[in-house]
C-alpha cells in the first residue's frame, strides 16, 4: 500500500494505492480500472485512436480514479464525486493525473516484488 499526498489549488489531498483499489473502482463505477488506467495513460501521451489527446469519457475517468483512490486514503471525505470535485477550483488534469499514474505505477511494481519475494520463500 502506497500513500501520496497531491496538492490541487493549493490543498493537500492524500491519496492511496493498493490491491483494494481495483475492488472498490468495479464496486463503485462498475469498471474494470486496468482498462480505464490504460485508455487514459494512452490518452495522456496523446495516443487515442481518433488523435485527440482527452476525450471526455478520459476526463470521467480520471475523476473517479482519483475520488476513488482519495476516498481509500481518507474515507470521510463528500459521499459523491460530484462534491468531492465542488471542495476545489478549476485545476489541470495535465498536473494531477501524471501524480495518480505514478502512484498507481509504484504500486504496481511493491505488489509484483511481493509476490516474487513470496514465490521465492515458499519454493514455488
Amino acid at each position: 500500500m502506497l500513500k501520496k499526498e497531491i496538492e490541487i489549488c493549493g490543498k493537500k489531498v492524500p491519496f492511496r494505492s493498493s490491491a483494494t483499489i481495483p475492488r472498490l473502482y468495479r464496486a463503485k463505477f462498475k469498471r474494470d480500472i486496468f482498462k480505464d488506467l490504460s485508455k487514459l495513460e494512452k490518452s495522456y501521451k496523446g495516443k487515442t485512436e481518433d488523435g485527440d489527446e482527452f476525450q471526455i469519457e478520459d476526463l470521467e475517468i480520471f475523476e473517479n480514479v482519483a475520488y476513488i483512490m482519495a476516498y481509500h486514503a481518507d474515507n470521510n471525505i463528500p459521499p459523491t464525486i460530484e462534491d468531492w470535485l465542488d471542495q476545489f477550483d478549476m485545476f489541470s488534469i495535465y498536473e494531477i493525473l501524471p501524480e495518480i499514474l505514478k502512484l498507481w505505477g509504484e504500486n504496481m511494481v511493491a505488489e509484483v516484488e511481493a509476490k516474487k519475494n513470496f514465490a521465492q520463500v515458499s519454493g514455488k
